[in-house]
């Protein structure tokens, strides 16, 4: 867990944790008005102001375990031509989102012109946040993307057994998270992407 007292940390980090869960949320958006729904852009969320994204609570939990959320984007697949496909692509969009920006400042970071300079720490911790947010995102248990993605590729009886679990993922989560099993799981991709995308090894 991060410390309060870790200003230098904070101040790198929160920024970051602001870009990510902006574009991510953002990206959600986007798609969705492409593909057909006004819902996202009529509720304000067609933005790149941070304001309309951050969950306060959310915000303050990436900073201290790593983890957090920001406020979900309505969508109504209804809107969609095709509705399953569609959901699948506005859950996939998130994720996507971050891995692109961890993938462009990773290229940066490779470049002596950024990597000598003040600026590398906060494009480390950059490329960082995105990979976790992203992979974070992508686990199937609701209310995360991972769910959404899983959900549109189920039919039938396996997605109806699935939806059962949807009331008590929060929960799922939280336990996961507590027991450090997601911690567990998510290392050791967070770190393959970030040596990937770095050539370095990551500080996790």
């Amino acid at each position: 867990m991060l410390g309060l007292n870790d200003l230098p940390t904070l101040l790198v980090l929160l920024p970051a944790v602001v870009v990510a869960t902006t574009f991510h949320e953002y990206a959600h958006a986007l798609i969705a008005d492409r593909l057909g729904d006004p819902t996202p852009r009529r509720l304000g969320r067609l933005s790149l102001n941070p304001l309309v994204h951050l969950d306060v609570l959310g915000t303050l939990f990436f900073v201290l375990f790593r983890f957090g959320w920001a406020k979900p984007v309505p969508v109504d697949p209804r809107n969609f031509a095709h509705p399953r496909q569609g959901m699948l692509q506005v859950a996939l969009a998130g994720p996507l989102a971050n891995i692109t920006i961890a993938f462009a400042i990773g290229l940066l970071l490779k470049s002596q012109r950024v990597a000598d300079t003040p600026w590398a720490a906060a494009a480390d911790m950059l490329v960082l946040i995105n990979l976790v947010l992203a992979v974070f995102n992508l686990i199937p248990i609701p209310p995360l993307d991972g769910s959404r993605i899983l959900e549109s590729l189920l039919t039938g009886e396996q997605a109806r057994a699935y939806a059962r679990i949807q009331p008590y993922g929060t929960v799922l989560i939280l336990g996961l998270l507590y027991t450090g099993i997601v911690g567990r799981l998510m290392t050791p991709a967070v770190e393959w992407l970030y040596g990937l995308f770095t050539g370095a090894g990551s500080t996790l």
